[in-house]
């Protein structure tokens, strides 16, 4: 199985810069790198020609415009541009756990798509990571609630047990997931009508549900953590969560607007 780690980023090369760092550390590499940014500006892409430069690993750049918070699109544009079995997505402010990579290779099963945790890291603690004064976090760490330190509990074996029982109390996130392309074909990727923050994710997810595609949860496993930013505009949020409403009670399972319009 070969696997594209995706990286979405919009104006904050500090942060994709620590997350990139988390990749170089990564004890099992994937088989392709993915940036997939929403129309940053120059700083960002030096972070990104450098990164490039010297990665032992293929590195590609997909980019739109940027118009609006647009999540939903820039992902499908890093699903078309691979031809790779599986891709695992995660935001440009997740710093890594070593064992991320060889986390979700070991719990991916065909017909499931796998949902990971994030760590959430204060504001102080962010800060201190960015600028390389703080060592790597682990439960004992400050700067982490106090039942998000479970989250960096790291138990091959525990993962494998809680994979089923664990989709009960952790959200879905595209922050950090897991999917087969051939499973995002043929939902048709995500849909691209949610413009604005929003349920995106849960939209594409109810899709794959509905096309037969099960869940599982990566706990104990798969380790990110989430660096601190400001919320985003929930301007659109009433809108998108009718959407996905929507999706639900119809049972849809193909994205009217989406993944086939790149190809």
């Amino acid at each position: 199985m070969r696997i594209a780690l995706a990286i979405t980023t919009y104006e904050r090369p500090d942060a994709l810069a620590a997350v990139l760092a988390s990749v170089t550390r990564l004890r099992v590499a994937p088989d392709e790198i993915l940036i997939a940014d929403d129309g940053s500006g120059h700083a960002t892409q030096e972070v990104v020609g450098a990164f490039s430069a010297r990665s032992t690993v293929p590195v590609r750049l997909v980019s739109q415009p940027h118009a609006g918070f647009r999540a939903a699109r820039l992902r499908n544009l890093a699903i078309a541009a691979t031809s790779l079995e599986y891709i695992v997505f995660v935001d440009g402010d997740m710093l890594l756990h070593p064992e991320f990579i060889a986390d979700h290779r070991r719990i991916a099963r065909i017909r499931c798509y796998t949902q990971g945790v994030r760590v959430l890291v204060d504001e102080l603690r962010t800060r201190e990571l960015l600028m390389g004064v703080a060592p790597a976090l682990s439960p004992f760490s400050r700067g982490i609630g106090l039942l998000r330190r479970l989250y960096l509990v790291h138990s091959p074996r525990l993962s494998l047990l809680a994979r089923r029982f664990a989709n009960r109390f952790i959200a879905i996130k595209s922050c950090n997931q897991g999917f087969w392309r051939a499973d995002l074909l043929r939902v048709n990727g995500f849909d691209e009508e949610f413009i604005g923050w929003g349920p995106e994710d849960k939209e594409l997810c109810a899709r794959l549900e509905h096309a037969g595609i099960g869940r599982q949860t990566l706990l104990f496993g798969g380790i990110a953590c989430h660096l601190h930013h400001e919320p985003a505009s929930r301007e659109k949020l009433p809108s998108l969560l009718a959407r996905l409403e929507s999706t639900r009670r119809e049972r849809r399972m193909r994205a009217e607007h989406g993944l086939d319009s790149h190809f």
